[in-house]
């Protein structure tokens, strides 16, 4: 073999040495680069998958998020229709109530006004029958003076 290699120049103890280099430079090699580099790159993987798994959970909580805004402003919202129907129909009770309240005092005042008309009307009356009576006296009175003169 020795003969195998000086025919193609070879130096076989140089090659044994660059050998023996190239398995030490290999054994450095994957210990203080290949794993470590491997170690970055596998955390990075987490990373990221942690990234994304966050960004989903984060985009399911939004929708829910969103859900819920939703069935929240569509609750207060019948809420709110409930309040206005309420506070409508109050408002109508308490105008019926009003109505009620005003049409019996203009009644009352009618029946007042009436009954002063009324009372007036019996005033003028007794007034105007005493300007008769008298009236009626002068007149007799004159009559008699008349016919006494």
């Amino acid at each position: 073999m020795s003969e195998l290699f000086a025919t193609f120049g070879v130096n076989w103890k140089l090659l044994l040495v660059q050998v023996v280099n190239f398995g030490l430079l290999l054994t450095v090699l994957t210990y203080f680069l290949y794993k470590p580099v491997l170690k970055i790159i596998d955390e990075r993987r987490e990373k990221v998958a942690e990234g994304v798994r966050t960004a989903e959970a984060a985009a399911r909580k939004l929708e829910e998020a969103k859900g819920k805004g939703e069935s929240i402003v569509g609750k207060a919202s019948r809420e709110a229709e409930g309040i206005v129907a309420v506070a409508r129909s109050r408002a109508d009770e308490r105008a019926d109530e009003i109505l009620r309240t005003a049409e019996s005092q203009a009644q009352g005042f009618l029946k007042d006004a009436r009954e002063r008309a009324e009372e007036a009307k019996r005033q003028a009356l007794k007034e105007s029958e005493r300007e008769i009576a008298r009236a009626a006296m002068l007149a007799a009175e004159k009559i008699l003076r008349e016919k006494t003169s």
